[in-house]
């Protein structure tokens, strides 16, 4: 909806094409590398298109937030065990030292019941087995990194908003944006909220 109302590229996050998601959803434990630096991979071409790129691009998630929280989420829970995530960290930061941070990241701030009711509404099958513990652990990993995070940053209370069925929740949305975008509005820190 962004791409469409700021005649921007969209880019977004390759699941319909995934090989190994739903049998990491099956086996957590024993695909989390394999899954991981897949992500890894395709989110690196991602960044590296995205900073050769003359156009505005949008990304619904970035290399940052995959290494953030996904992957330390699953090294914290056992799934991935030190020598894997010591790999994994050695090829991000190596990635990293190549590519450019978003000009602005948008995050969708979203309390466990609501992602829950959203992935339910979504439906993926492979996603329905998804255990509140898994959840709950990515969602105070974005918490975290949101509040550490450096770049210039719009926090938006995602709770009960339908962006897509009410006009105005998603013109909150634009507004935001368009203040962090055209000085509208001022940041503390970098970060809107």
């Amino acid at each position: 909806m962004l791409a469409e109302y700021y005649g921007w590229i969209p880019k977004f996050e390759s699941v319909t094409y995934n090989p190994y998601l739903e049998d990491y959803y099956k086996d957590i434990p024993r695909w989390s590398f394999a899954l991981e630096t897949y992500f890894l991979a395709q989110r690196f071409e991602d960044m590296r298109a995205i900073s050769e790129s003359k156009d505005v691009i949008v990304q619904d998630r970035t290399i940052m937030e995959g290494v953030r929280i996904f992957v330390a989420n699953n090294h914290d829970l056992g799934n991935l065990d030190d020598r894997d995530f010591e790999t994994y960290m050695e090829l991000f930061e190596l990635m990293m030292s190549t590519v450019k941070a978003p000009d602005l990241m948008v995050y969708l701030r979203c309390s466990v019941p609501e992602l829950v009711g959203r992935i339910q509404k979504r439906g993926r099958d492979y996603e329905q087995s998804m255990g509140l513990d898994y959840l709950t652990g990515l969602n105070s990993r974005y918490e975290k990194w949101i509040s550490e995070y450096e770049g210039r940053l719009v926090v938006i209370d995602a709770d009960g908003l339908d962006f897509e069925n009410r006009p105005e929740d998603f013109a909150m949305v634009r507004d935001k944006i368009d203040g962090a975008l055209f000085g509208l509005l001022s940041f503390d820190d970098n970060k809107l909220l």
